[in-house]
């Protein structure tokens, strides 16, 4: 059952960020996949509600003149797959946004919630780490920019204070232009399940050189994480088996993974070792190297 105290729909953000000062108990509900499943297990009693769904200017996708990616926190996980710019400019993120669910939810879950949940499984989280995202925050007393590396302070905890709304990610130029991307969902049942570990590729690619990578991965940790050690090998280093090898290697000691009922540390860490290269392989394609055999 949904122990619903209140519940109020606020027709412009303006509205919603008074209402949340007005009131800093009330919890913001979109698509409602995550919150109603914690309501029905009991997480929230007597909750009060605030709707944001139908505040339809958090919910566009566009590039700015200087060539900024916005996503709308309230974009769908398939208007973003579904999206032009997206499929064009990130496709990586795509890839994310179909892995997430089965139509019927991502027809109704949306980014800003995937993340604002601070679940490390989330599909969006590893992708958005390897694009360096940015999320704005507003609330009465102003905005801020969060980098979503700083956004996760714990399992389940993120940097959303009292009266604040996450309304849009960013992406600057410099973050996506140039390189080739893919994003890998491990889980036993693909998109129907959570995953057992989600992994992310950014990186460009000079004559047969990488010269730059970025790899984010989900569920190798209490939150998402970027495997720094081995993006900084990766720098300059000549495309071969071999380097990705040890990148994968690498890649590893970023992780902090632990067994549970869905797998072993130790499997995950194998997942971690190999998906990072298959990953890499597919994303070295995309920025314009040559593919491995």
């Amino acid at each position: 059952m949904y122990n619903i105290k209140g519940y109020l729909d606020a027709c412009t953000v303006s509205e919603a960020i008074e209402l949340l000062a007005q009131n800093p108990n009330l919890r913001i509900i979109a698509g409602g996949t995550d919150v109603l499943i914690k309501m029905q297990h009991g997480q929230f009693q007597e909750a009060e509600l605030l709707s944001i769904r139908t505040l339809e200017s958090m919910a566009d996708i566009k590039k700015l003149e200087d060539g900024t990616m916005i996503i709308g926190a309230l974009a769908t996980f398939s208007q973003i797959f579904n999206d032009p710019i997206i499929q064009a400019e990130i496709p990586a993120l795509a890839e994310a946004a179909v892995s997430m669910g089965g139509p019927q939810i991502r027809n109704i879950a949306t980014i800003g919630g995937n993340i604002c949940n601070g679940a490390t499984s989330a599909d969006s989280a590893s992708t958005l780490f390897a694009l360096n995202a940015s999320l704005r925050l507003e609330s009465k007393t102003g905005a801020r920019l969060v980098p979503i590396r700083e956004f996760y302070l714990g399992p389940g905890k993120v940097d959303l204070k009292p009266g604040e709304i996450l309304t849009e990610f960013r992406v600057a130029p410099e973050d996506y232009r140039g390189f080739g991307g893919h994003y890998i969902k491990f889980a036993a049942r693909k998109a129907m399940d959570i995953a057992t570990l989600g992994v992310s590729v950014m990186c460009k690619v000079a004559a047969k050189t990488l010269t730059e990578v970025r790899i984010g991965l989900g569920v190798a940790g209490p939150t998402p994480l970027r495997c720094v050690e081995a993006e900084e090998f990766a720098k300059g280093q000549e495309i071969s088996k071999d380097t990705l090898a040890q990148i994968g290697k690498l890649a590893v000691k970023s992780t902090n993974a632990r067994t549970s009922w869905r797998a072993s540390k130790e499997y995950r860490e194998h997942l971690v070792e190999e998906l990072v290269q298959r990953a890499l392989k597919t994303a070295i394609v995309r920025a314009g190297g040559e593919e491995l055999a």
